[in-house]
Formats: C-alpha cells, sequence, structure tokens
C-alpha cells in the first residue's frame, strides 16, 4: 500500500461536521485465508502487515513511507478436527534482525488440537520470550478461521440442516451454544437451531 493511497483515508468522521479532522497514523491489516486441500486436509493462511503512512524511525533503521514495519505469514495445516498436522511462519519485515531468528519457534504447535484451552496452549508454547509478540497475535484469528473452514465444509454438507429439518429423534448440543450472546442455552436463536423437543 502506497503512501499516497494511505493519505487519501484522512478524512473528518463521517455526518460530524464539528468533529476534528484526523491524520492517519498506522495502518495494521489482517487477512485470513481457509482452503480445502486435495489430500484431505485444510490450510488456515494469515497475514499481517504495519504501515506507517509518513514513514517511521523503528532505532534500528528507518523505514520510508508505505514500507511495512511488520510484515508476517502463517500456514497452519489441519485435519477436520481441527489438529495442526503442520504449520509454517515466515516474518518478511520487521523492526530488527532478531525477530527474524523465531519462526521456527512455531513447529512447536503441531499436534495440538485448536479448541477449548488452544489460547493457554500457545502461551505455554511460543508466548513471551518463546515466540514473537506479533506471530503469536496472529494464532487467535487463525484458529477462528479454522473453525469457520470446517463450519463452512458442514454448510456444505447440510447435515445439520437436514437433521433439523427432519424433525424425529435427539439433536447433539450445537457447538455455539454459550459461546455468546446471541447464542446462550435460553435465547431466541437456540430455541430455533435446537429445539427443546429435540434435546436428548
Amino acid at each position: 500500500m502506497t503512501s499516497s493511497t494511505l493519505r487519501k483515508r484522512e478524512r473528518t468522521t463521517a455526518n460530524a461536521p464539528d468533529a476534528p479532522s484526523r491524520r492517519l497514523l498506522h495502518t495494521r491489516t489482517v487477512v485470513c485465508e481457509g482452503y480445502a486441500r486435495s489430500d484431505g486436509l485444510y490450510d488456515i493462511e494469515a497475514r499481517m502487515q504495519d504501515i506507517s503512512p509518513d514513514g517511521t524511525d523503528l532505532l534500528f533503521k528507518h523505514l520510508a513511507p508505505g514500507e511495512a514495519i511488520h510484515s508476517m505469514r502463517i500456514t497452519m495445516t489441519i485435519d477436520r478436527d481441527l489438529v495442526i498436522r503442520d504449520i509454517v511462519a515466515h516474518t518478511d519485515a520487521a523492526p530488527s534482525a532478531p525477530c527474524l531468528d523465531v519462526a521456527p519457534f512455531y513447529a512447536a504447535l503441531k499436534g495440538i488440537a485448536i479448541g477449548r484451552g488452544f489460547r493457554h496452549k500457545v502461551q505455554a508454547l511460543v508466548g513471551g520470550t518463546k515466540g514473537c509478540t506479533h506471530l503469536t497475535e496472529l494464532l487467535g484469528p487463525l484458529a477462528t478461521t479454522a473453525m469457520q473452514t470446517i463450519f463452512a465444509l458442514r454448510r456444505e454438507a447440510g447435515t445439520y440442516r437436514r437433521a433439523l429439518q427432519s424433525g424425529e429423534g435427539p439433536m447433539p448440543k450445537p457447538f455455539v451454544v454459550d459461546t455468546c450472546h446471541a447464542y446462550r442455552a435460553d435465547g431466541e436463536a437456540v430455541k430455533i437451531i435446537w429445539p427443546e423437543h429435540r434435546r436428548g
């Protein structure tokens, strides 16, 4: 992203003529994507960039306008049970040379499953001085993207919808129950996706 593109984002808050003007100082972008592979596994990719539109002094180096402070990516390969089968981290741009040393540390995550307790395991294995702050942060959106990727497969298969529409027999408790306000157990959404007469 160029400096001129970033400067175009300088604007006054919409619909507030008396609001103070704003000047863009920093942009962080995170993009996550989930892919089905031909071998039955799934690649979950995340990319993150930090850019200061006017350039910046990082003590170890000076960046020109539009150059990345951080540019990092992780590819995580999972199976259908959300177990990490492989993981590769890359640091393409960072504030200092030692930042480039930590990418191999993320191989420690192979074999763990994404689910309850995942963040605690991540912190134990690559948190703090065992990893990079920004790569480790990226594992959060990677994990939720992995889940959404598997959910997409289930939606394609239509298994849950067919079970719901059959109107017969007990249904297993949906994963989303009590994960947020909208899907609280006594809420209207859960009454639809998990009818009381279908609860075993």
